[in-house]
């Protein structure tokens, strides 16, 4: 059987990295009918990434630090600088911690921009660098389908992670122990079970519906590439 932990997002359409999804449009829409138009965190274009960045996460836990290598996976690598300096990550929940596994998050607490970036897939990566303890990676449901979901690898996960493969952008370089304290006492049951790809009240609700259903999630305050 084919082992697709840690991503089960529902239904991510094989769109390449410059399409942008008219659903999206249509739900920032103004309602005097006007054309539809980008929300301000939703960039046409993924940007090119610096060679290597890092990007730290101001968490209810702690500071946590990612140094990414573009060369690992130039696409994956691309998206989520976009996704940082846009902004994106900011107050979004760490929704899927398993202890012993992987701490996933990604899907904006603001359901018009979650939306938005829902269906914005990018083609795959060529495997490169393993998914050892403190690695970073993509998540993903299908082939070409990583969006904006990202996950943590607690463990050494290489010989599950490497088969799919999910493929490694960055690794944590500070802030472990921040890592190590995030909420896990949820394990798969935050959003009604993250396995069985019911994240749609997440995309539909936001972080209120988080807050009353799952309130000892940790949350990402702030992301933002650091300068070097």
């Amino acid at each position: 059987m084919s082992f697709r932990a840690p991503s089960r997002e529902r239904d991510p359409m094989n769109r390449r990295t410059f399409i942008t999804a008219p659903l999206g449009w249509a739900l920032v829409r103004g309602m005097n009918g006007a054309a539809a138009q980008d929300p301000p965190s939703m960039p046409r274009e993924d940007a090119r990434a610096p060679e290597r960045f890092r990007v730290r996460l101001t968490t209810t836990k702690g500071d946590i630090v990612i140094d990414c290598t573009r060369a690992w996976a130039p696409l994956g690598a691309d998206r989520f600088y976009t996704l940082v300096t846009a902004g994106y990550y900011d107050d979004s929940a760490l929704f899927r911690v398993v202890a012993g596994k992987w701490a996933q998050f990604g899907i904006s607490g603001t359901p018009a921009v979650a939306q938005a970036w829902r269906h914005r897939a990018i083609p795959d990566d060529p495997f490169r660098e393993s998914n050892v303890q403190g690695t970073v990676a993509f998540a993903f449901a299908i082939p070409n389908g990583r969006t904006t979901q990202v996950f943590i690898n607690l463990v050494d996960n290489h010989l599950t992670h490497d088969k799919e493969p999910f493929v490694p952008f960055g690794r944590i370089v500070e802030g472990w122990d921040a890592v190590e304290g995030l909420y896990d006492g949820y394990g798969e049951t935050a959003l009604g079970g993250i396995r069985a790809g019911r994240q749609d009240p997440l995309f539909e609700q936001g972080n209120a519906y988080l807050r009353k259903n799952f309130p000892r999630l940790d949350y990402i305050r702030r992301a933002r590439v650091e300068e070097r």
